[in-house]
């Protein structure tokens, strides 16, 4: 079966434009194939294939309009017009009752406003884990990567992401076969209090995450004009000055790593495994950053 395993990217200043331009000629040849259809279906004319769409990229590669498409990974482009090819399947999967589910809505075009962006490599793409550690990626370098734990086996592909708070993650598909549970201890008590979370029998405590109130009390300081929760700041007289998309995201951000389950936290109280990436600390001192040393 096919798992994801993500991990925390610290990708450099010059590795951080390689990305944003990527994610620029993959929005651009999103939209390319999602007009030329749209055009064509206006015209009366026949429903463009994947094949055409595929034709109508490489030749737009050599037009001086799009030249600067081949500053990107082939397959990175060819991933875009893959997944609008998907997504017109799963619209026309819907209509015709095929797919289980509510009904899907046709593609639609990929804002360059969207704070969320995301680019995928494919075995094709040659990417590869060097010895280092780090992740390599064609014409954008070898990224600096947190590895919370170890791969299972050699990723198929691999999606990087960028999220609303300015963090990077890579993605990867790896395949595993199902095998059987380890053998645990015996059970163990827990006691739930108020100095600490839980008390275990065999003595062991876990903090209790008193900081999600203050955390909550800082998301709702820079809740934007317009969202749900406004109304009541705004009658209560709260100014909106000096709110930002950036500061909110990253206060989401924070509050959901510091929400990990208790489950998977270490006696200490600090995340561990895949919670442990997301939230692990910058390099510098920045506003998107999640974690903040205690």
């Amino acid at each position: 079966m096919q798992l994801r395993y993500n991990y925390r990217l610290y990708p450099t200043s010059g590795q951080r434009a390689a990305l944003a331009r990527a994610f620029g000629c993959a929005r651009v040849v999103f939209n390319d194939g999602l007009r030329a259809r749209q055009e064509a279906r206006a015209a009366g004319l026949p429903y463009l294939t994947d094949a055409e769409l595929f034709a109508r990229l490489t030749a737009a590669k050599a037009t001086p309009e799009r030249a600067w498409l081949s500053e990107v990974s082939a397959v990175v482009l060819q991933q875009a017009l893959a997944d609008l090819n998907a997504a017109y399947r799963n619209f026309f999967a819907s209509i015709k009752g095929t797919r289980k589910g509510p009904t899907v809505s046709p593609p639609r075009f990929r804002s360059r406003k969207n704070t969320r962006q995301a680019i995928r490599f494919t075995a094709n793409a040659r990417f590869s884990v060097t010895q280092g550690g780090k992740l390599r990626l064609p014409k954008i370098g070898d990224v600096p990567v947190r590895w919370s734990r170890p791969l299972p086996s050699a990723p198929s592909s691999v999606t990087v992401i960028m999220d609303p708070a300015g963090r990077y993650f890579a993605s990867f598909v790896v395949e595993t076969e199902p095998g059987a549970l380890p053998v645990t201890e015996p059970t163990i008590g827990i006691d739930l209090g108020l100095t600490h979370f839980a008390v275990l029998s065999d003595g062991r405590k876990i903090a209790s995450p008193r900081f999600f109130r203050r955390a909550e009390k800082k998301l709702r300081r820079r809740t934007p004009p317009g969202h749900a929760s406004w109304k009541t700041r705004q009658a209560a007289g709260v100014s909106s000055r000096g709110v930002r998309a950036q500061p909110l995201a990253s206060s989401s951000a924070a509050m959901a790593c510091q929400s990990a389950p208790i489950t998977r936290r270490s006696p200490a109280g600090r995340p561990r495994g895949q919670a442990a990436a997301a939230c692990a600390p910058r390099r510098r001192r920045s506003p998107a950053c999640c974690h903040r040393s205690r």
